[in-house]
Parts: structure tokens; sequence; C-alpha cells
């Protein structure tokens, strides 16, 4: 399977392998071994397919050696290493286009635009959180200062708009006070519309009603007519036969 792999992409370069975990198994470190035979550094990812929490859901490792205080021989385990998953442009853009002809017909396009939304502030609240746990714990002497992380940080609070500003404030203010002038409106449409579809509804089943009870009416006096009908035709029979 190597050999072919080689010669149909030749390009490409095995670098581990992986599986669905969604943990590490005992058995992992042996088929790490053997993965060795063809690329040294092999790394393992682990890749969780029904992932419950927000981020990427891969874990990657390589094997290291365990040095134990005992004296004891050395072990092999397995050590985590930082990953990102990443794409060629080609790559980015054929997926962009997939993903916009994927389409729920059972969810309509707000729905998907308000889960897209609760998804990202939920992903946002979470790296909030990474990161001040971490500040906490740089404070508190727990972890050393990282400088470039540090730096990082400061990136981004400098790119925080100032919301001290009177006239931001004043355009902020605006702004949300047109987007719930837009919601209260549409809720109050939405309403008369419920009403009057409730209204159309009562009365046409009113009519329906009325309709049905002179369509009775009609057929029990057909009914009578023509039971009146008979009883006359038999008095003449009976008539004739007596003359």
């Amino acid at each position: 399977m190597y050999s072919m792999f080689k010669k149909v992409n030749a390009r490409e370069k095995i670098v581990g392998w992986y599986h669905t975990g969604p943990k590490l198994h005992p058995n992992d470190i042996k088929i790490n071994e053997i993965f060795k035979n063809y690329c040294s550094d092999s790394v393992l990812v682990i890749i969780d397919a029904k992932p419950k929490d927000l981020g990427l859901p891969t874990d990657a490792y390589i094997s290291v050696d365990e040095v134990h205080d005992d004296g004891t021989p050395t072990t092999r385990t397995f050590d985590h290493v930082r990953s990102e998953i990443g794409a060629e442009e080609a790559e980015e853009v054929g997926v962009e286009h997939l993903l916009r002809d994927i389409k729920d017909t059972t969810v309509g396009s707000l729905s998907q635009h308000l889960t897209t939304l609760v998804t990202a502030l939920k992903s946002l609240f979470s790296k909030l959180d990474d990161i001040s746990v971490y500040l906490g714990q740089v404070t508190d002497g727990t972890l050393p200062v990282n400088h470039p992380i540090i730096y990082q940080l400061q990136d981004v609070f400098n790119l925080l708009p100032n919301l001290n500003i009177p006239q931001l404030m004043d355009a902020f203010t605006v702004k949300t006070n047109d987007q719930n002038l837009v919601m209260y409106t549409a809720s109050i449409i939405r309403a008369v519309i419920a009403l009057h579809s409730l209204i159309n509804n009562k009365t046409s089943n009113c009519a329906a009603e009325k309709d049905g009870v002179k369509k009775v009416e009609v057929e029990k006096e057909d009914k009578e007519e023509k039971e009146k009908d008979t009883s006359k035709e038999d008095s003449n029979k009976k008539d004739v036969k007596s003359t």
C-alpha cells in the first residue's frame, strides 16, 4: 500500500496515521512503531467523529521515551503536540462553494444564520475564557510569562474600538434603535396577519357549517317528497285494483 501511494501521490509525504478514538488505546504504541518503518517521526492524530465541544476535533501525538526514576528501562509513551488544520487556496475555494450549495430544506435561512451566530459566540466565549484563565495563572505565578502570547494579546486589545467616543456611542444607539424598530414593526405585522388568518379561518368554518346544514335540510326535504310521491303511487294502484 505504501509503494502504491508513492506511485499515485509522489508529491505527498506520509507523516503518520490516524484513528477515530476518541481517546488513546493501549495498542496505539505498537501500531505507531510499525508506522515508523515508513516515516521515522510518525504522528498519531485522533479525530473525534462526534465532537461535543467547540474547536478542532483533532489531537496530535508523537511517541517519546519515558525515563523512570526507579532505574527501570525506558518505555515508549505519547506526548501531545500542537496541531492545526490548513488547506491550499484551491481547496478553500472548493469547500466554500460546496458549503454554499449545501442547504437544509427543513430549516430556513434565518434559523441557519442564527445558529451560525450562536456557534460563533460560543467559540468566542470559550477563547476569551481560555485567555482569562491563562492570564490568571500568569498573575498567580503558576505559569511563566510568555512574551509572544502577551504581544499577541496586546495586538488584539489595540484592535478593539474605543467605545468612549460620544459619536461612536450615538451611532451604536441609533443603529440598535433602528434594528429594534424593525423587529417591533415586524412583530406587529406578524400578529396582525395571524389574527387576520384566524378570522378568515373562522369565517370559512362558519360558512361551511351553514352550507352543510342547508344541504342536510335540502336532502331531508327531497326524501320527504319522494316518500309522498311513493305513497300517492301506492294509493293510486290500490284504487285501480278495487275498480
